[in-house]
């Protein structure tokens, strides 16, 4: 009874960031989803006219596990299946971006992680954006 169901959308990070585009491509009942630094390979490409959402990817530009070749192949699949999407890349932000934490995570585990302020706030300000267009 708190939620409007007609104004719901998704948000998730790295592995969420994943399971939103998943969600999407599936065809969840959603306005919008929005994916920070998450996978975007899929085995079950978007369907024209199974998508419900808009959706946003917000990428690291400098992100090792998020290659060329899987940016090509998404917005292909994006334009093929004709679902209204926003690819954001952030020059020399690597996976993990939003993450405080991020920077001292990679070094531990030697890991390419690190949190980027001007990725992470740039980021933030286009999915409220994004938000504010869908609703």
């Amino acid at each position: 009874p708190e939620s409007n169901p007609k104004k719901q959308a998704a948000i998730g990070y790295c592995f969420g960031g994943a399971v939103v585009l998943h969600m999407a491509r599936q065809g969840y009942d959603l306005a919008g989803v929005a994916s920070f630094h998450g996978s975007i390979g899929t085995q079950k490409p978007a369907q024209t006219g199974k998508v419900k959402a808009q959706i946003l990817v917000l990428n690291g530009g400098s992100d090792p596990m998020v290659s060329d070749d899987q940016i090509d192949a998404f917005k292909k699949e994006m334009e093929k299946a004709k679902v209204t999407y926003n690819f954001i890349s952030y020059p020399g932000a690597k996976h993990g971006f939003t993450n405080p934490d991020a920077t001292e995570k990679g070094k531990e585990f030697k890991l390419p992680l690190a949190y980027d302020a001007k990725a992470d706030q740039q980021s933030w300000q286009a999915m409220k954006m994004f938000f504010v267009n869908i609703f």
